[in-house]
């Protein structure tokens, strides 16, 4: 099928029609409930507003989108789809080309859709690591360090906190954070210094919470303070979910607590040192 779709600007009025691209190729994990329509409405609204969405349009009907979102240190890809019966006729290309533009460096989390890592790499990235979602039982941690606290703190220490650490600005991202299913904002403290910050949720097919993302300190070791915030993110409930680098010292914790692995995508970036593994749970959309 030749497909000559138009490339425009996307705004909030495509918001339904975008919704329908990203539930036409994005599942639930194997075992896994839906996410209930129009649960991810404020996600695609903040990158309309806050990053650079695009959509393919084809006989006035909307058939892809793209959206990119510059994070203060990459321009980073948080999504694109393009419904089933158009792809592989180069759609995908031009929506990519039309967020990214020529800004450098980039990042994206790439799906195991055999199309879609070389895209990527032919855009200038090459693939790191796996990003691995996992889930479990938080019960099966090992304790807390002695000398460890995890704190309830502000939406707005968080974003000071990874101003600091990270020498970038996430306030925007970390407002629309905030608008989450039961959201949580922690900073773990060792011997009165702060180490690392989180930022949790309640998941959004309603089972158990999410780690929507954490940063360690440089300079600190992560484990400890990383356990800590994934026990303190549960809240009391038998089931916490993350996003964990293959190369993270927390992912061996995890596995030995019993935690699954429930899908995975390829972290990949235009140069290898933007992102410590070891330091991160990020937040696959927005990083």
């Amino acid at each position: 099928m030749a497909t000559t779709a138009t490339i425009r600007t996307a705004t909030e009025d495509d918001l339904r029609a975008i919704d329908s691209v990203l539930r036409a190729n994005h599942g639930p994990p194997p075992g896994e409930p839906a996410e209930p329509p129009g649960v991810q409405d404020p996600y695609l609204r903040h990158l309309i507003v806050r990053g650079t969405t695009a959509v393919a349009e084809l006989d006035g009907a909307v058939i892809g989108f793209a959206a990119a979102v510059f994070t203060g240190r990459t321009t980073h890809l948080a999504d694109l789809f393009v419904l089933p019966a158009h792809q592989s006729h180069g759609v995908g290309g031009r929506l990519l080309a039309a967020v990214f533009g020529d800004r450098f460096p980039r990042t994206t989390f790439s799906s195991d859709d055999p199309r879609a890592l070389p895209l990527y790499v032919r855009s200038g990235m090459a693939p790191l690591w796996p990003s691995l979602y996992i889930s479990g039982d938080p019960r099966g941690l090992p304790v807390d360090a002695d000398d460890l606290a995890v704190e309830d703190a502000t939406f707005e220490d968080v974003a000071r906190l990874e101003g600091e650490w990270a020498g970038v600005d996430r306030s925007p991202d970390v407002a629309f954070w905030r608008q989450h299913i039961a959201p949580r904002a922690a900073v773990v403290v060792r011997a009165g210094r702060p180490v690392a910050v989180a930022l949790s949720r309640g998941r959004l097919n309603g089972f158990g919470r999410w780690i929507d993302r954490a940063l360690v300190a440089p300079n600190e070791d992560p484990v400890a303070a990383l356990v800590a915030v994934v026990r303190h993110g549960a809240d009391g409930r038998d089931l916490i979910g993350a996003s964990v680098a293959g190369p993270s010292p927390l992912l061996p914790v995890l596995l030995a607590a019993r935690f699954r692995i429930r899908d995975q995508d390829t972290f990949m970036a235009s140069d290898p040192d933007l992102i410590d593994p070891a330091r991160i749970l990020a937040n696959t959309g927005i990083l």
